[in-house]
This record gives structure tokens, C-alpha cells and sequence, in this order.
């Protein structure tokens, strides 16, 4: 169904896609894992035709029809939802708004023959053209997909940017199902996505019949969902498969990697051992040599000495020979640690009485919250149920319409928004982080360090970066900040697997208060010390 041979991809001098090749048969869900930056999005868009390759081919099964989610496929912008539906379905959307015109004109009283005739005429059309683009079966499909995704009840009129993170999501992949793929390339298609939507999508894709290629940072979705992973090695740029879920992989790689320490650690002993023996032979041939003026001795002198060198060069061929073990590599992992938080008040949020509206809707009706030191609280919820907005009211970003928010009185917020806000697109991440910092240039660049900006990335303005590097300097200037209040708005969003491991082990150790919006299960699990659902408007414990 598609395969792919050879594809050597290079980005700015850098090779990315070392010759990889690999085939997906038909049916097969497979996911797409490695850390930030190591060429996921890079190998989906070479695969979707969307990049082309340095070398090497993509092959699709004739007549296979393409579906590709790219990262942040809807961005804000004026155009309304029913626009980006419309051109997924070939003009579907304004068919149906047609037909609706022509059957209530057709329904309306008229006196003039003519009149009648010109709005069966007008009906006749429109309803040959809504059948052309898929007719009454195509539309229940749509609904179908509406239905599933949340989005009943948002008006086709309504602006991309008055989406939420997920419902723009959850939009993008209803746009991308409508066309009836039978390849699906997903790059983090749960970014955003609710518990619920989650649920849905995994539902969907263990039993969508076609083909799956799926980048995600969700353990529990990649287990629940594939069984087979694609792993890219960001240091050799090299794709390896291997069967099973996610948890089968890192299993394998984990005993991968102790048989390869273990098999260094043998040949180093070795080594060692023969270039001992070899030197203790050497200088008792060269000993016997010089102290002896017997020609026997002497002879047996330079028969120890040949059989040293014996060992030597036989040593030297079986490493020269491809039996090297190389020395395993030490990876470079983000080392997040939130530090000693200022002295905070016991009481740290007090909410009482809190109504919020936003464009006529009541996204918080009358709720009343209280949040102690150090309580590490989740706050759960479907797309759109206000889990931003009660952040935001905690942060001073929002009034609310009644009630009141009060903070401890040395409650220090630190806020962490899921546009990334606190990232300045037009300067570089030094710039930024000396901006926040009071500490020398090359302390800074220390700092950075361990969110894995290294020499040359510390220089790139921020716009250039990539979904996960702008949500490590997001996260790196929250920390140079300070605060012991974090409201994290999904942090965890394009963080690749081991930083969202390492960043759920800063927050358990973290001395502070704690409120995140995740959607991420095993997040959750492993983090919150209470958890507050956002349903109809109402808060509540869970």
C-alpha cells in the first residue's frame, strides 16, 4: 500500500533522513516516534508528496487516495469553518446551502405561474448539484463527522479563529475524513484533543480499514492504536521498524541498549585484558633479550615478543573487521527542573461566585474553586468547556462578569498558554532568555542548554522553530520567571515522549502549586494530586 526506498533527506547542511526505507502493507496502523526535531514531520511530508526527498521514492498502491494532517493545519485566519469543510468535500457544503434556499423558496406561497416554475427550476438545480458532489449520502456522512468531532454546535459561519486548540483539530481531521482517504498521514493529530475526542479517534483508526501513518507523544494512544513503530534515530538520522505498540518498542530498544552497554563493556575488558597480557609479554621478551647472551634464550626471547604481536594485530583485525562494539551513545535529553519556588500563601486560589460569558455563551456559571500549597491539580474537560478560560481568570487575564478571584497575597503566577505567548516570534531564544535572565551570556547559554538549545539553535529566532522547540523555550523562560503558582495550559502539546516523561517528573518534584489543562492520560495519572472536571459550565471534583 506504500512504501519507501532510500529517502535521504538534508535541511540546512543537516542530514535528516539517512536512506530510509521501509513498506506498510494494507491495513497496517503505525506510529512515528523520536525526539523533537529528529525528522517526524520531515518523513509524513516526503511521504503526503508535500516535501520531495534528496534521493530516493515514495510508492502509493494505484489508485489509493492520500489524507494529510499537518501540524497546526488550521491556523487563525478569517475564513469560516463551513469554508474549510466545503473545499474537503468539492464544494459539498455550499451545495446543501443551496439546495436549503431553493427548497424554502419552492415551500413558499406564490401567485405567479412563472414565479413557480423559475424556483422548481432553481430547486432541479440545486439538487442535481448536491447530488453531484455526493448527495444526501454524502451529507449524512458529514453530519456523522460533525457529530463525532464536537461540532454540531458551531455555526459553519463561524471564524477559524474563534476555534479552540482542539476544535480546530478535531475540524481538520473532520475535513480530512470527509474525503474518504484510504492512506491517512496523522502528524499529532491528538494535540488539543479531549478525553472524549481522544476515545473517538482511537475508536476510529483501530478500525478504519486503510492505511495509518501516525505521529504522536501519546504513550496510551500509540498502544491502544498501532503495531508497528517507526523510530528515527536523530543522531544517525536512520528509521528502524519494529512490531508491536509503543510499549513492545521502547521494551525492545531498552534491552537494545543494555545488550549494547553490556557488549562495550566486554570488549573494553577485553581489551584491556590482551593489551595487558600483551605489554607483560613484551617487556619479559625484551627483559630475557637484554639480560641473556644465549642465542636459546635469546630465541625463546623473540618467540614471546612475535607471539605479543600475534595478539596485537589479531586484536586490531577483529575490530578493523566490523566487530567493533561502538562506545554507546549518551543522549542529550531535556534536564527541566523548576527550582525552589518563592514562599507562597497556604490559601493560593480563592474563587467564589464566578460567572463568565464569552460571545453570549456562559462558559462558567456561578462556580466557586479553593486550591492549597501544593496541590498539583488537573483540570480535564471537553474542547471548548472553558478549561482556558478558568486559567485565565486565575492568571488576572480575564474579569469575570460576577463573582471574585483572590490569590494569596505572595502568590507569584507563572503562566504557560497554549499559544506559547511568552515566545516573541521576531527574536532569537538567547535574546529572549537574557531578556528574562539576570545572569552572564554564557550562563544563559548553559541554561539553555538543558532545554536542548545547543550552539547554533540558541541563535535562531524563535519563528523559525519547530511546534516542540517553541514550547521548550516557552517552558525554559516560565522557569528563569519564577513563580510558585504554574498554570499550564497543555504543556505537554509537541513535546516529544521522554520530555514529557522528564517534564512529569519535574512537576512531581516541583515545591510549588500546580494547575494543568492536559488531556494526556498518563500525564495525569502520574502528576495530579486532584483532578476538577469542566462540564456545563460547572466545575467539579473528580
Amino acid at each position: 500500500m506504500l512504501s519507501a526506498s532510500d529517502l535521504t533527506v538534508r535541511f540546512g547542511g543537516r542530514m535528516i533522513l539517512d536512506s530510509a526505507s521501509f513498506s506498510l502493507h494494507p491495513g497496517s496502523k503505525t506510529g512515528v516516534v523520536g525526539p523533537n526535531g529528529s525528522g517526524k514531520t520531515t518523513l509524513l511530508a516526503t511521504l503526503a508528496g508535500v516535501s520531495r526527498a534528496e534521493r530516493g521514492s515514495v510508492s502509493i498502491a494505484p489508485g489509493a487516495h492520500v489524507g494529510y494532517l499537518a501540524q497546526g493545519a488550521l491556523p487563525d485566519d478569517d475564513r469560516a469553518l463551513g469554508e474549510v469543510l466545503d473545499v474537503a468535500t468539492g464544494g459539498l457544503v455550499r451545495a446543501r446551502q443551496a439546495f436549503d434556499r431553493a427548497a424554502a423558496a419552492l415551500a413558499e406561497p406564490s401567485s405567479a405561474t412563472t414565479g413557480d416554475t423559475r424556483r422548481l427550476d432553481a430547486y432541479d438545480h440545486a439538487l442535481a448539484t448536491l447530488e453531484d458532489r455526493g448527495g444526501f449520502g454524502a451529507l449524512d456522512h458529514l453530519d456523522v463527522l460533525l457529530t463525532r468531532f464536537g461540532l454540531t454546535d458551531r455555526a459553519l459561519d463561524t471564524p477559524l479563529g474563534a476555534l479552540s486548540g482542539g476544535e480546530k483539530t478535531r475540524a481538520a481531521l473532520a475535513a480530512l475524513l470527509l474525503a474518504r482517504p484510504d492512506i491517512l498521514l496523522l502528524d499529532e493529530p491528538t494535540n488539543h484533543l479531549d478525553i472524549e475526542g481522544l476515545a473517538w479517534l482511537e475508536r476510529f483508526l483501530v478500525t478504519f480499514t486503510g492505511t495509518v501513518v501516525v505521529v504522536s507523544h501519546d504513550r496510551l494512544f500509540l498502544d491502544r492504536v498501532v503495531s508497528s513503530v517507526l523510530s528515527i534515530d536523530p543522531t544517525t538520522a536512520r528509521v528502524t521498524r519494529s512490531s508491536g505498540g509503543y510499549s513492545d518498542f521502547l521494551a525492545e530498544r531498552d534491552r537494545l541498549a543494555a545488550e549494547h552497554a553490556a557488549g562495550y563493556r566486554r570488549q573494553r575488558e577485553e581489551i584491556t585484558r590482551v593489551e595487558r597480557d600483551v605489554a607483560v609479554l613484551s617487556r619479559r621478551a625484551s627483559s630475557r633479550e637484554r639480560e641473556s647472551q644465549h642465542d636459546f634464550h635469546r630465541a625463546r626471547a623473540k618467540k614471546i615478543a612475535r607471539t605479543a604481536k600475534v595478539r596485537e594485530r589479531r586484536l586490531e583485525r577483529q575490530l578493523d573487521d566490523g566487530e567493533r562494539i561502538e562506545k554507546p551513545v549518551q543522549s542529550w535529553g531535556l534536564a527541566l527542573d523548576f527550582g525552589v519556588p518563592p514562599e507562597s500563601s497556604r490559601s493560593v486560589v480563592q474563587m467564589d461566585g464566578v460567572s463568565v460569558s464569552l460571545g453570549g455563551r456562559t462558559v462558567l456559571g456561578d462556580v466557586s474553586l479553593a486550591i492549597g500549597f501544593g496541590e498539583r491539580v488537573a483540570v480535564t474537560g471537553t474542547n471548548g468547556s472553558g478549561k482556558t478560560t478558568l486559567l485565565r481568570l486565575i492568571a488576572g487575564d480575564l474579569v469575570p462578569d460576577r463573582g471574585v478571584v483572590r490569590l494569596g497575597p505572595s502568590v507569584v503566577t507563572g503562566h504557560f498558554t497554549q499559544e506559547h505567548a511568552s515566545v516573541d516570534s521576531g527574536r532569537t531564544v538567547l535574546d529572549q532568555a537574557r531578556a528574562v535572565a539576570t545572569m552572564s551570556e554564557s550562563d544563559t547559554r548553559t541554561f539553555l542548554h538543558r532545554f536542548l538549545f545547543g550552539e547554533e539553535a540558541v541563535t535562531q529566532v524563535a519563528g523559525t522553530l519547530s511546534f516542540g522547540e517553541r514550547a521548550r523555550l516557552a517552558l525554559a523562560l516560565l522557569v528563569l520567571r519564577g513563580a510558585n503558582l504554574l498554570l499550564m495550559d497543555e504543556p505537554l502539546n509537541h513535546l516529544d515522549i521522554d520530555a514529557r516523561e522528564q517534564f512529569e517528573r519535574a512537576l512531581r518534584s516541583y515545591g510549588g502549586t500546580l494547575v494543568m489543562v492536559s488531556h494526556d492520560r498518563a500525564a495525569i495519572a502520574r502528576v495530579a494530586t486532584r483532578t476538577v472536571l469542566v462540564r456545563d459550565a460547572r466545575l467539579h471534583d473528580v
